[in-house]
């Protein structure tokens, strides 16, 4: 095969994807190199192997085999700094102004794609590579995008943040498969991580329990208890502290009103958590800012998109209104459930990404 002079990065986490990745591009003709971004602050082996968690001691051992089989050379590199600073910190921040962060977009951006680009342009690479379910497309008009990948796991949500000039110097081979596809590749050439689990919680929170680790890291800055009100201002029970809630819960409310009932809103100004019924936790409006564009230069004064309001969300037909350089106003043609600050809101056109913001 003709060698390809490109150089390229692979941010290997252990996991199937980006060792496929990682394989896919050496099978193209890449020159490939496989680095871990150790982020974690103090890694419990014990605690990273329970939960399968993408950064941890588990995942440079697996990371190292895979890079062995492959024959590419690999590394670890440092990044806990950075992923205190952009994502911990960021994270905590949030929570404490009443507001539900999505922690991995932050990742993305600053940390897996800014931190790592730099270092990997530092040792020669033209390009870094990820496992991420998304394709890196170049528009007519010459702007890179993210078109959605063919998978149930499309990523284009996560990734909205990225820059022009990270998108063009980013490679991601497994956008264009299902994550069936990408498991068969990794068992028909033996990767041993072929049946290894997709990482589900927030990688630096494996238990899951939001409120202690907020907590540990911002201690007496945390509020305390405060009243659950009506929008009425009717107060009609204690919470524990609002960043234990987050917009359209209903779970763990311990509020006995005979029917079921949700968080609409949080006010970290009184420390309240306001309680409304099924309906109300429905919008047909929200405004966003910190936007990004990616199809298009410019804000465009009005323009009808589909919206993602969560990862999970399947997106919506919206009318978005440009405010300013740095404020959309986005308007859905139907209600849709659970606006939540501090969350991605994520525009769609014909299949890729148009732009995207930080719901207020």
């Amino acid at each position: 095969m003709e060698k390809n002079t490109k150089k390229v990065v692979v941010g290997m986490s252990g996991g199937v994807d980006s060792s496929v990745a990682a394989y896919l591009l050496k099978e193209q003709g890449y020159d490939v190199i496989g680095v871990t971004m150790q982020i974690w602050q103090d890694e419990q082996e014990a605690v990273q192997e329970e939960n399968g968690g993408c950064c941890g001691l588990s995942a440079v051992d697996d990371a190292r085999r895979v890079a062995e089989m492959l024959d590419i050379p690999y590394y670890v590199m440092n990044f806990k700094q950075e992923f205190k600073k952009h994502v911990m910190d960021y994270f905590v921040e949030e929570y404490l102004q009443g507001r539900t962060p999505n922690p991995c977009i932050a990742c993305n951006r600053y940390v897996k794609w800014e931190s790592l680009l730099k270092r990997s342009m530092e040792i020669g690479a033209d390009y870094i590579a990820t496992g991420h379910y998304a394709q890196v497309i170049r528009l007519d008009h010459g702007r890179y995008s993210l078109k959605m990948a063919p998978s149930s796991k499309d990523q284009t949500y996560a990734l909205y943040n990225l820059t022009q000039e990270q998108l063009s110097r980013t490679l991601m081979p497994v956008g264009a498969y299902t994550k069936d596809e990408i498991r068969a590749i990794a068992e028909k050439i033996g990767l041993r991580v072929a049946d290894k689990p997709d990482s589900q919680e927030i990688c630096f929170i494996p238990d899951n329990d939001y409120g202690r680790f907020i907590h540990e890291n911002a201690g007496d800055r945390v509020p305390g208890e405060g009243n659950f009100v009506l929008t009425n201002g009717t107060v009609i029970g204690k919470h524990k502290g609002i960043v234990h809630y987050t917009v359209g819960q209903r779970k763990g409310l311990n509020l006995a009103m005979g029917h079921p009932v949700f968080v609409t809103e949080i006010r970290p100004e009184t420390n309240e958590v306001v309680i409304g019924e099924g309906e109300d936790v429905f919008g047909t409006e929200l405004i966003c800012n910190h936007i990004n564009m990616m199809a298009e230069e410019q804000i465009p004064s009005e323009k009808s998109l589909i919206a993602k309001i969560r990862y999970s969300h399947k997106g919506a037909e919206c009318t978005i209104k440009k405010i300013n350089e740095d404020q959309i106003q986005v308007i859905f043609d139907e209600p849709v459930r659970a606006i939540t600050p501090g969350q991605a809101v994520v525009f769609y056109e014909n299949d890729h990404v148009y732009g995207g913001g930080t719901i207020l």
